[in-house]
């Protein structure tokens, strides 16, 4: 320790005790003062006050707004650690310290962190553009390029979707959101398209009429749109039908593959010959 803070230290008893740590001060830290730390403290008081303010007014604004929960959380941990930042900023040049330096380095660490982990920052940019276009919701059933399943989870970086198989996939975001992704879930109701052929003998008329019978007995059918049946091709050796018709999304399988036995069934009772692929061959 050098002599006139030494001095000061032994005098201590002797003088005033804010005179004496003003000296102390002024002797380790040259232009810092009681009063500047008394001034500092005061306006770190009033930022923190007012940071508290403005969160609060933040936190009731974001609350009444139609955003996704995670969206909130987000937007409320960002401005808190801008506010505590500029909080810093403030308190260190109250205290007349230069911060220039620490600006500077703060923006080259940044620019050296954004540059290793741009695969990640891409993902996150991904997530909030989901988060706040909404494509789907948890629980939705979707298909993409990489998997389809069931939206278990949306992160800031990756989506877990659960497949019909039970296996749990994890798509990046920002993979996802360069591709199709087809929502089967968020209108509530879905459309089959069944493939059928019937033999040149049968009359169009006759398998229309077999394949609207099979419909209606075929449980959890939606009666509007009304089921629809189409002659869409002549094949080789058959005549190829459409047959159409919407479900409620939680009834599609049930009434997809129903509907499916239902034809055959109906196709039996009424002699339509259900053609398949074969080969006639002739000896002579």
């Amino acid at each position: 320790m050098d002599t006139t803070a030494s001095e000061l230290i032994e005098n201590v008893t002797q003088t005033d005790p804010a005179s004496a740590l003003e000296g102390l001060l002024q002797a380790g830290w040259g232009k810092l003062t009681v009063g500047r730390v008394l001034s500092a403290l005061l306006l770190l008081l009033v930022c923190l006050t007012l940071a508290r303010l403005l969160l609060g007014t933040a936190r009731r604004l974001v609350e009444r707004a139609a955003l996704d929960e995670r969206i909130k959380r987000y937007i409320l941990r960002g401005l808190r650690a801008f506010l505590y930042l500029l909080t810093a900023l403030v308190m260190a040049g109250s205290l007349n310290i230069d911060v220039s330096s620490l600006i500077a380095l703060v923006g080259v660490f940044g620019l050296a962190v954004s540059l290793a982990v741009q695969d990640v920052l891409g993902n996150v940019a991904g997530g909030m553009v989901l988060l706040f276009s909404k494509p789907f919701t948890l629980g939705d059933y979707v298909s993409t390029a990489d998997g389809e399943g069931e939206v278990a989870e949306i992160t800031l970086t990756h989506t877990k979707l659960d497949t019909p198989a039970g296996q749990r996939v994890m798509l990046p975001n920002s993979k996802l959101m360069a591709g199709q992704i087809v929502n089967y879930t968020v209108r509530g109701v879905r459309r089959a398209d069944h493939a059928v052929s019937a033999s040149y003998d049968d009359a169009p008329e006759a398998v229309r009429r077999a394949c609207l019978r099979a419909l209606e007995r075929t449980p959890g059918i939606l009666p509007d749109p009304a089921p629809q049946v189409v002659l869409t091709a002549y094949g080789e050796s058959s005549i190829e039908y459409r047959v159409r018709f919407w479900a409620k999304t939680e009834d599609y399988w049930d009434a997809h593959f129903r509907s499916l036995e239902e034809i055959h069934r109906a196709f039996a009772e009424d002699g339509v010959t259900m053609t398949y692929n074969h080969l006639n061959v002739h000896i002579l």
